[in-house]
């Protein structure tokens, strides 16, 4: 017996979203931070460093390497981009061209959610209750309702921000896990496509190093499809299993099974993990306990259990691997679905609650944005110019119109949508995630333009490594041992020597060294003398230091 539905949606309540709006709001999201920067430190540059020197011809393709010492075996995202410089970039920057098809996977995630939220909200638990004398929503504009609501709360994700626009594994594994989303949710819809969804999520996981996200996610699937009453999806429990063999044996072929363990728990931990969890899946958690409350009922229903397994695997990997983030953003998809199962049920005083806080909040925010932002090209206020020029020593503004004209243009979307939203659209399911969605889009789309010049001096590993460049470029290759992967890629880049980071280095073998200790002065090291020491700012811990073999000095 069907449990009731606690969603009572009338058919004016599901009005559409206008689609050039939605589109409007992820290319707002999406766009920004894909042109007109550098590869930024740690993960990012790092993952760009292999692309390029796979592109350049460097290193081998299927076993690439970075700085001499073998990388992370997940060939497939240092493929995709690797591929994309070797056809671009005789046209574009390599950079860039390394970062479009990452763009691409992106919004190719958005499309994913939405469709797995619209199969979903179609299912019979899933539907509003049905009035007696007529009235209820449509349930496919009710479910187009519902999958507007995910992408809007998929934007609003906090944690998506940085980590979603940069050219990483780990953005590859969640284009995985949404394309799995969307085939377990899809199942009992489109047979053939859900299948090759299947296949085609678990093995881009597997290939991207989340093989065992893969198999417990498949496993999960398909206890659920067991489960279903719908028949078609009992059948499709048959091709999880083939999709899990499938990606056990890529990830066996590429070598990715690796342990990474790395739970440690006591209350520092988990008092860390909550603060961590608060602010990177924010909103969407909280629409998502909201969900799991009301629908309280119908957990073993698709439009609950599929998005909370697949959120759920992500949420104990982060655990287990020590609250890493990057885990961790693996579970906005499904949480994003269950956010959207929220808004059928929230109160209208709640909902109000959220625009207003929506509203006081990220217009501060874009104010402080462009205050910074005149502070940067006028010099006033002078307190605020002084503390940038503190942080970043040797940093010059630039002006650029097209900065401006965008940044001016996004306020004044935003203010027309502050508008509109609060006099006409009162009664429309998605009007609870459309001001954080658009809010985080445009403190996001201001950051990558009237700042932009300023994160990327701050984030970029090139003002540092160009300090030191007379020096580095005094011989034919530069040692590095125990240097980090993303410090060894800008040595690669940015100095354009070949560099050697394996620990076990003859000390002849280069007559170039440089080191990055954390220490207030340089080190000595017998039979090195030191030419320069740099920090990337007076704030920063991190020194570096360029040594030259002292036959070369005193020959």
């Amino acid at each position: 017996m069907n449990k009731p539905s606690p969603a009572l949606v009338t058919q004016r309540s599901v009005q559409r979203l206008p689609r050039w709006m939605l589109l409007l709001f992820c290319a707002a999201w999406i766009v920004p931070g894909v042109f007109g920067r550098e590869p930024w430190r740690n993960q990012d540059l790092a993952s760009f460093g292999v692309m390029s020197a796979i592109a350049e011809g460097r290193v081998d393709w299927l076993y690439p390497t970075l700085g001499g010492l073998p990388v992370a075996p997940e060939p497939l995202p240092y493929w995709l981009g690797a591929a994309s410089i070797w056809l671009l970039s005789p046209w574009m920057d390599a950079a860039l061209a390394a970062r479009l098809p990452f763009a691409l996977l992106l919004a190719l995630t958005l499309a994913c959610t939405w469709y797995a939220c619209f199969h979903l909200a179609r299912t019979q638990a899933a539907l509003p209750v049905a009035f007696a004398f007529g009235g209820e929503a449509d349930p496919v504009d009710y479910a187009r309702a519902i999958a507007d609501g995910s992408v809007l709360a998929l934007i609003a994700s906090l944690g998506l921000l940085q980590l979603g626009h940069e050219t990483t594994p780990e953005l590859m594994q969640l284009f995985g896990i949404s394309l799995t989303l969307w085939a377990l949710a899809a199942a009992p819809f489109r047979s053939l496509s859900a299948r090759i969804g299947i296949i085609a999520g678990l093995l881009v996981l597997a290939a991207s190093g989340a093989p065992a996200v893969a198999l417990v996610a498949g496993g999960a699937g398909w206890f659920i499809c067991q489960l279903s009453t719908y028949e078609p999806a009992q059948r499709f429990s048959a091709w999880v299993l083939v999709a899990m063999g499938f990606a056990a044996v890529c990830a066996w072929a590429v070598g990715s099974w690796a342990w990474r363990w790395d739970l440690q728990w006591d209350s520092a931990t988990a008092l860390r993990l909550v603060r961590q969890w608060v602010w990177f899946l924010w909103p969407a958690w909280l629409f998502a306990l909201w969900t799991l409350w009301r629908w309280r009922r119908q957990w073993r229903s698709r439009h609950v259990s599929v998005p909370a397994a697949l959120a759920g695997v992500a949420l104990a990997t982060s655990i287990f691997m020590g609250g890493n983030d990057r885990a961790l953003m693996l579970a906005l998809p499904g949480l994003a679905v269950l956010a959207a199962f929220a808004l059928p049920t929230m109160r209208r005083s709640v909902t109000a609650a959220i625009d207003w806080f929506s509203v006081f909040f990220f217009s501060a925010a874009a104010l402080l944005i462009w205050g910074m932002y005149v502070a940067m090209q006028t010099g006033r206020p002078t307190q605020w110019w002084n503390n940038i020029t503190k942080l970043q020593p040797g940093f010059e503004a630039s002006f650029s119109p097209w900065a401006l004209l965008a940044g001016l243009s996004a306020t004044g979307a935003w203010m027309t949508l502050v508008r509109w939203r609060t006099g006409r659209s009162q009664q429309a399911l998605w009007k609870s995630l459309v001001l954080p969605a658009s809010g985080v889009a445009l403190c996001w789309l201001l950051l990558m333009t009237l700042w932009l010049p300023l994160l990327d001096y701050a984030r970029s590993a090139r003002p540092l490594i160009e300090r030191g460049l007379v020096a580095l470029r005094a011989a034919d290759c530069i040692a590095a041992p125990e240097v980090s992967p993303a410090m060894v890629a800008a040595l690669e880049i940015y100095v354009q020597r070949p560099v050697r980071a394996d620990a076990q280095l003859e000390p002849q073998a280069c007559k170039v060294r440089v080191a990055f200790s954390r220490t207030p002065a340089a080190v000595p090291l017998p039979g090195w003398r030191i030419v320069a020491a740099e920090r990337r700012n007076r704030e920063s811990s991190e020194l570096m230091v360029v040594y030259h073999r002292i036959d070369i000095l005193n020959p």
